[in-house]
Formats: C-alpha cells, sequence, structure tokens
C-alpha cells in the first residue's frame, strides 16, 4: 500500500520479493504442465497426420503466446504452421493494445476456422484472470469446429475449469506489486511456463539431442556459429571441420552429425534419420558407421 512512496531502490526490493512467488506458483503447477504435454504430445507427433499447438490469448498473455510460438521455428526448425500463438485484435495488437478485443467470446471463430483446426490439434487459452472471454471462450470455439482437439486454460488465478476445457493449469502468484498488473508476476510465470511446455514438447519431439539445438537451421552467422559448436560438441570435431560439414549439410545440424556419425553423405543420412522420425538419438542407438 505504500508503493507509491518508495525510493527507486524500495521498488526494485519489493518487486523482486514478491517474484520469488513465481517459481513456487510453477513448481506447485508441475504435474499440470506435465499433464499437458503428455496429453498434446500424441497429438503434436503423430506419424500420419501431425497436429498443431495453438496459444489463445488477449493482451499480455496473447502477446507471450505469440512469443513463444515465434521463437520455436528458428530453435527447433519446426515449421511456423506447427505452434502457432493467436492473440486478439490480430497482429497489430502485439505493439498497439487493444483490449476491447478481449470481450468477445467468439472472438477467435474467425482465426480457428481459417487454421482448419480438426482433433489432431490442441488449443492452449492463457487468461491470467483465468476469465477473459475471448480466451474462454475460445475454447468453446475449439469443441465446436473440432470436438476431439485437446483443449486447456493457463491461468494465475483459482479459478474453477472452464467447460470445454480439457486441462486447467492454475500458476498461483498471488496479487501483484501493481494491483491488478498481470504483465508483472503472472506475465513472468506465464512465459516461464509456456517455456516449458514448448521446449518439452520439442524434446518429446525428437528435436533435442542430448541437451543441444541439433534441429537448429543455420540461416544467419549467429546460428551457423551455434550450430558449428553443436556439431563440435557431440562430434568432436574441430570448429573448421565442424563449419565445413554444416556446410555440406545444407545448413542443418542434425543431419551433419548423422552424416559424420554414420559415415554418410547428405542425402544417404536424411534417409537414415527418416527412417527414425527425426530422432537423431534412435538413429545413433541402432546404426553403426557406415550402415
Amino acid at each position: 500500500m505504500a508503493l507509491h512512496g518508495l525510493s527507486a531502490g524500495g521498488c526494485i526490493d519489493l518487486i523482486l520479493a514478491e517474484d520469488l512467488a513465481v517459481m513456487a506458483a510453477l513448481q506447485a503447477a508441475r504435474g499440470q504442465l506435465a499433464a499437458l504435454v503428455e496429453a498434446i504430445e500424441p497429438k503434436f507427433t503423430h506419424p500420419q497426420s501431425a497436429g498443431r499447438l495453438i496459444y489463445l490469448g488477449a493482451g499480455t498473455s496473447g502477446r507471450l503466446g505469440v512469443l513463444d510460438a515465434s521463437e520455436t521455428p528458428p530453435t527447433f526448425c519446426v515449421g511456423t504452421d506447427r505452434i502457432i500463438g493467436i492473440i486478439a485484435g490480430g497482429d497489430s495488437a502485439l505493439r498497439k493494445s487493444s483490449e476491447g478485443m478481449e470481450d468477445d467470446p467468439r472472438g477467435a471463430m474467425g482465426e480457428l476456422r481459417a487454421l482448419g483446426l480438426n482433433d489432431r490439434d490442441s488449443v492452449l487459452a492463457i487468461a491470467a484472470g483465468g476469465t477473459t472471454p475471448y480466451a474462454v471462450g475460445g475454447l468453446e470455439v475449439a469443441k465446436h469446429l473440432a470436438p476431439g482437439c485437446l483443449t486447456g486454460l493457463l491461468t494465475c488465478s483459482p479459478v474453477a475449469k472452464p467447460p470445454h476445457c480439457d486441462h486447467l493449469i492454475v500458476l498461483q502468484t498471488g496479487p501483484e506489486v501493481l494491483t491488478g498488473s498481470t504483465r508483472m508476476k503472472a506475465g513472468s510465470a506465464t512465459k516461464m511456463a509456456l517455456n516449458a511446455i514448448s521446449t518439452s514438447l520439442m524434446v518429446r519431439s525428437g528435436r533435442v539431442y542430448q541437451n543441444l539445438m541439433v534441429d537448429l537451421r543455420a540461416t544467419n552467422a549467429k546460428l551457423r556459429d551455434r550450430g558449428a559448436r553443436v556439431i563440435a560438441t557431440v562430434t568432436g570435431l574441430g570448429r573448421d571441420e565442424s563449419l565445413a560439414l554444416l556446410d555440406r549439410a545444407g545448413g542443418r545440424a542434425k543431419l551433419a552429425i548423422a552424416m559424420h556419425k554414420l559415415g554418410l553423405d547428405a542425402d544417404s543420412a536424411q534417409l537414415k534419420l527418416d527412417t527414425v522420425r527425426g530422432r537423431l538419438g534412435d538413429l545413433l542407438d541402432r546404426v553403426t558407421p557406415g550402415g
């Protein structure tokens, strides 16, 4: 209540002290987060018809969903159509607030219909307060368009599971230092939860080997350097050799590693990877060099 009279240092101390609640909230929701990833995984990785993960939210929650979705392609070389962020008000709402759009419970109908939502998809609504009509209503819209799709709600308030919601994840971060400013503790907790969800899903999808981003594609100087370091870590090659191998693999670190480990050219190594659905660990466990 005395926030308005605190010094700069006092403000920082108070905010950081309150932020300690973020990790506690995430730890308490560990089981809910794991259950959600376990439910999404078979849909997302289905060999005949892989599904998508779609984030749905308004305001800060929507922006965080779009951010997480946008960061998966360069990190994991996953298609931009596999993890999708939808925000109330469209892309313009990423920079300019359009909070009025959050009051329409059927506001996501157009975007979800345009995606051709199907039973392999998973829709995760994000709403710090747990009641945002655009987000919660989006779950009903999703079930209407694809009754077999998986739905979830990620919230930072203790709410009852709404209709049309298969999984409820509650991150109980408590009141904000600045009352109602959910871009603070709730925003931090939401960002961390989305990191955990998407990264765990990518790991379970075989897009990680050891703890390395083997599925990255070297599309710029930074990623080329990172790709070479990943290759060097797995193969033991020097930097120059790793860069040359990366170039022969068309900038694909995973393929470069498979080529070196199996003693094969790019096309042959890719065929081997295809037999294990791109899971490098499975390939290296079962195939001998040159075979």
